[in-house]
């Protein structure tokens, strides 16, 4: 059966990246299926769990933690081919045809550098916007999205504390950071190192630390 891929969590400053693939007949998904970022949580809630109880859908999923994000010998381009294509191996597919959400200014390129990490011999198209135009695609971006959305909660637990989204644009993420690092001097273990807003909020609580001195 064809499949869709995408993935979640691509941008936060906080927690983990996730892919999922999704292996499926696309007429068998629900009809009023989309691309995760046009449904409110509860719908895409109400979604994964019906795709996760369908015997006709197999799902895969991949984590990129942290660490691997922080890494300097990769990057997100070469981070977000090894999620989808791990969450492609993580189903038991050969021989099929599929689309992937391109991660890549170049969709072709993109498309080719997943295949070529897959142990199965796959067709696969990469296309920006695919989320939008295939359902297996969006099945995979919802499937991604709440699995992102219940790690940010585990995080809240872990935390406890609201870290918000996780995204830099998150005047809630900002402020946990502030408050984090203004107790402890340090980043949580969750912040993405690498991230501009990690070295900013950094930056001006040493600032900061210079004027009260």
């Amino acid at each position: 059966m064809p499949f869709g891929v995408d993935e979640a969590g691509k941008g936060p400053v906080l927690g983990s990246m996730f892919a999922a693939a999704v292996v499926a007949d696309p007429d068998a998904l629900p009809g009023a299926i989309a691309d995760s970022k046009t449904l409110p949580a509860e719908r895409r809630d109400t979604f994964a769990t019906q795709l996760r109880g369908d015997s006709g859908v197999s799902i895969g999923l991949a984590e990129i933690p942290v660490s691997e994000i922080d890494d300097p010998e990769t990057d997100m381009n070469e981070l977000t081919v090894a999620a989808q294509a791990n969450a492609l191996e993580a189903v038991e597919i050969a021989g099929e045809t599929g689309y992937v959400d391109a991660g890549d200014v170049d969709a072709d390129r993109f498309g080719r550098r997943v295949n070529a990490r897959v142990e199965a011999d796959l067709t696969i198209h990469a296309e920006h916007g695919a989320d939008e135009r295939y359902p297996l695609v969006s099945a995979a971006s919802i499937i991604a999205k709440v699995t992102r959305d219940a790690h940010v909660e585990r995080l809240d637990a872990e935390y406890d504390a609201p870290i918000g989204s996780g995204y830099p644009s998150d005047e809630r993420t900002r402020h946990f950071l502030r408050n984090y690092v203004e107790k402890t001097s340090e980043l949580p273990a969750c912040a993405r190192r690498s991230w501009q807003t990690s070295r900013d909020i950094l930056a001006e609580a040493a600032q900061s630390g210079l004027e009260e001195f």
